[in-house]
């Protein structure tokens, strides 16, 4: 048996998925980012986040059922952590220092993103700094909040390609967190699966759109939710919002998920109005900013 905290490294998808898969589909909700971006490179390539290979690892003795921790990281992003103790996220900012693996942020929960950050900076003498604090949301009961907008939903296709690929650039401008794909790779992805509902006007003009994942484990994850600044405080973010999770509820989505910024209390109190209910708090650090 290895270690308490001896972490199991790979950067082959395969032997990660088959060793510490179970672990990520046991805790869908938590486990919500693993799972779809495994998934994503699963369906589109280990080199879609960037040019340098992923890198995986677990905790844990597999045979015996019993992965209890794992992380990934898709280079230049940051790395991915599912719950760990102090002396997990310790044992694993050695092991990574070790083989000069760089890091540039960590994200997870807030307690196991801190205790990665702190045992970083005391390993390296780089500080820590939050760029980030989110809260992730399950849907409870959908609830339609009123007055809703004139207009109707659709689904996004081909021809609305140009406009998806603007919106994305747009929304990580407006959010200070650009995406992790191009914008033409995440609109091409997107539009394939069906992945992103617009709101339109009665003129069909479309003026809020709402994306979703792939559904993975039983659970998809709405992401992200942009309408222009020109249109806001009209209704359309939270009618495309309900259109799209009530799309995944009749897919037979088991948990509809989605992450909030903490810093932005519009966005939050929508969500709750719609009927998303908290489940945990998560932190992203950038690592030596």
């Amino acid at each position: 048996m290895a270690p308490a905290h001896d972490w199991q490294l790979t950067d082959d998808l395969d032997v990660f998925l088959s060793r510490a898969g179970g672990f990520l589909r046991s805790r869908p909700a938590l486990h919500t980012v693993p799972l779809t971006v495994t998934d994503a490179l699963r369906e589109r390539g280990l080199r879609i986040y960037g040019d340098k290979a992923p890198l995986f690892g677990f905790l844990g003795e597999p045979e015996d059922g019993g992965v209890r921790a794992a992380f990934l990281h898709t280079p230049p992003h940051q790395l991915n952590l599912t719950p760990l103790t102090a002396d997990e996220a310790d044992a694993l900012a050695a092991r990574l220092l070790a083989l000069g693996h760089p890091v540039p942020g960590v994200s997870g929960e807030t307690g196991t993103a801190a205790a990665f950050a702190e045992a970083w900076e005391r390993r390296t003498g780089a500080g820590g700094r939050i760029r980030q604090r989110q809260r992730l949301y399950r849907l409870g009961e959908l609830q339609t909040p009123e007055p809703v907008p004139e207009g109707r939903a659709r689904v996004a296709g081909p021809a609305d390609r140009d406009l998806l690929m603007r919106w994305f650039v747009e929304f990580g401008e407006a959010t200070g967190q650009p995406g992790y794909l191009a914008p033409g790779e995440w609109a091409d992805a997107r539009i394939a699966h069906g992945g992103v509902t617009l709101w339109e006007t009665p003129d069909g003009t479309p003026v809020s759109l709402a994306g979703v994942t792939r559904q993975v484990a039983g659970q998809v994850r709405v992401a992200p939710v942009y309408t222009p600044a020109r249109l806001r405080g009209r209704g359309y973010a939270g009618a495309a919002t309900v259109a799209v999770s009530r799309a995944a509820l009749a897919a037979g989505a088991g948990e509809v998920l989605l992450f909030t910024d903490l810093a932005n209390p519009t966005s939050n109190a929508l969500y709750r109005r719609v009927g998303y209910r908290e489940v945990a708090d998560f932190t992203v650090y950038g690592l030596g900013d």
